[in-house]
């Protein structure tokens, strides 16, 4: 397959794309488990959910 005199450029294109599409799902991990984290140190701490509440409880 011949891509022309454009090839490196397509090449490129594409490989930089792919790193750019991996930080965002690797930021997006990180992110999330450091969410996870946070989350359980506060339920640790006895800080607890509004959602996890009854309607009854003030």
């Amino acid at each position: 397959m011949s891509l022309g005199p454009y090839t490196s450029f397509i090449v490129t294109s594409y490989l930089a794309t792919a790193l750019v599409v991996g930080l965002l799902t690797a930021w997006i991990a990180i992110d999330y488990l450091n969410q996870k984290r946070r989350l359980r140190e506060l339920e640790d701490s006895g800080v607890m959910r509004r959602s996890g509440r009854s309607a009854t409880e003030p």
